[in-house]
């Protein structure tokens, strides 16, 4: 008997084409046992079994061409660079004639054209779909392929003002881009000349628009950070700026106010005479100390707002061991006028060095001082100490006023933050100021309660040196 072969078609293989080991011998074919006279010989009528696998060279094209895609939207060095690649490889791998690519508005209501290399691209960025109209927004609604035949006899598509007349579009085939469950896009390709788009071309599209839409998205969200950090950074610069020029034109009219108080300030000597009207001679000297306190304290303000802003990186800290008797008692004489009203007092223990930047730790001190005078009723200590602890130095400036509640005690150094008083309101700018300074030398700055009831606010230092 004659073992007849099925037919195969290109492409399949037959069960006699593949490698089977001894235990499937007889896997594929039929046998028939029959009687064949005395002999009792056995003939064997096989039927070769047709298995169908998938057109394996076709397979790996497709995922070269997908493995190279990434690569290129991987090395993109730019937007513009990964969506032209984007394009171009699109309709290369489905021997399209034109390949578009459209995302979705974070508003959700409309689709723009954001990559083209058959259309008018001067409308790249200005053409728009609704989301839910036409060919490219009902895609991108229905979240599923579509294929069109002929777009002339299809309602639903659209034709977009300005692209090339001259390219006439026949056909259509139209994946959406998804990514996190979410439409992010529509890649389209189409044909000049009729085409009948197969399961394969929609089958290969939509794995191309599944590996780009993780790879456009990530690339869309970082140009938007981008731009909103350039954003940023360009209305920090303005900010900067504007408070650099109000703050200097505040100082030159500063200057001329305490320059012509002193003037009028500037009474003749009486050289051994008594005044004679010594009670007017004291109210103009009060009105001098009075006027030339708030012109130090609007220089104060000026610096606490260029503080707050920036902390100068072209003005590297310069920590040296400073000797914290000195600096403090120099501050303390040199806020005389401010400190007037209050009982100022140094508690100093051992003499101790901090290892600081001599002017900004005198920047510092300034602003807790001006806050202590601010809450702090008249007649009241303010005192300044120091301990050493642990390798730290701890300088305590501590008042009388009414305390900061445990609450508030963070939210103070936030900038323009402030806790008014019945009898004071702060700016929200020298304590913010003063936590910047403070960390620009790697300290640390805190406020606490006060055993007096008052707050206590707290500068812990690196110790130079301990004699």
């Amino acid at each position: 008997m004659t073992l007849d072969a099925t037919p195969t078609r290109p492409g399949s293989r037959t069960a006699s084409d593949l490698e089977v080991g001894p235990d499937q011998a007889t896997e594929g074919a039929s046998k028939t046992a029959e009687p064949s006279g005395a002999s009792g010989s056995v003939r064997a009528s096989e039927t070769r079994t047709e298995v169908q696998l998938p057109a394996v060279p076709g397979r790996i094209e497709e995922l070269r061409f997908l493995h190279h895609v990434l690569r290129l939207a991987t090395t993109a060095r730019t937007w513009d660079e990964l969506l032209g690649t984007v394009v171009d490889g699109t309709r290369d791998a489905l021997h399209a004639d034109v390949s578009s690519l459209y995302l979705l508005d974070r508003d959700g209501e409309r689709l723009t054209l954001a990559a083209t290399n058959g259309l008018d691209r001067h409308q790249i960025g200005r053409a728009k779909v609704p989301f839910g109209e036409g060919i490219t927004g009902s895609v991108a609604e229905s979240r599923t392929p579509l294929v069109v035949p002929d777009v002339k006899a299809d309602p639903r598509f659209l034709w977009v003002r300005g692209i090339d007349q001259k390219r006439f579009v026949s056909s259509m085939l139209s994946v959406p881009l998804s990514w996190h469950d979410q439409v992010v896009g529509v890649l389209n390709v189409q044909t000049e000349r009729p085409r009948d788009f197969t399961p394969d071309d929609v089958n290969q599209l939509s794995a191309i628009g599944d590996l780009l839409a993780g790879i456009v998205e990530k690339g869309r969200l970082q140009r938007e950070a981008e731009a909103q950090l350039d954003a940023l950074r360009a209305l920090d610069h303005a900010r900067s700026e504007l408070i650099a020029l109000v703050t200097h034109e505040l100082r030159t009219p500063l200057a001329v106010v305490r320059a012509y108080t002193d003037l009028l300030a500037d009474e003749p000597p009486l050289d051994g005479r008594e005044s004679r009207d010594p009670d007017r001679r004291e109210e103009r000297a009060q009105w001098h100390l009075a006027t030339i306190e708030q012109v130090e304290r609007l220089d104060r303000l000026v610096d606490s707002i260029l503080a707050s802003v920036r902390v100068e990186p072209d003005q590297p800290v310069q920590l040296v061991p400073v000797d914290l008797v000195s600096l403090v008692t120099d501050l303390v004489r040199d806020l005389r006028p401010l400190l007037h009203r209050h009982r100022s007092e140094i508690e100093a223990g051992s003499g101790l060095y901090a290892l600081a930047d001599p002017a900004r730790l005198r920047q510092i001190l300034e602003h807790l001082l001006e806050n202590a005078v601010k809450y702090a009723p008249p007649d009241t200590r303010i005192v300044v100490d120091w301990t050493f602890e642990e390798g730290m130095i701890r300088v305590g400036v501590t008042d009388e006023g009414p305390g900061i509640p445990p609450e508030w005690r963070e939210r103070i150094f936030e900038p323009y933050a402030r806790h008014d008083t019945l009898t004071a309101r702060g700016s929200g700018i020298g304590l913010y100021a003063a936590k910047r300074l403070s960390e620009s030398m790697g300290a640390s700055l805190w406020c606490e309660p006060a055993t007096t009831g008052g707050a206590r606010f707290v500068l812990a230092l690196r110790a130079a040196v301990s004699v």
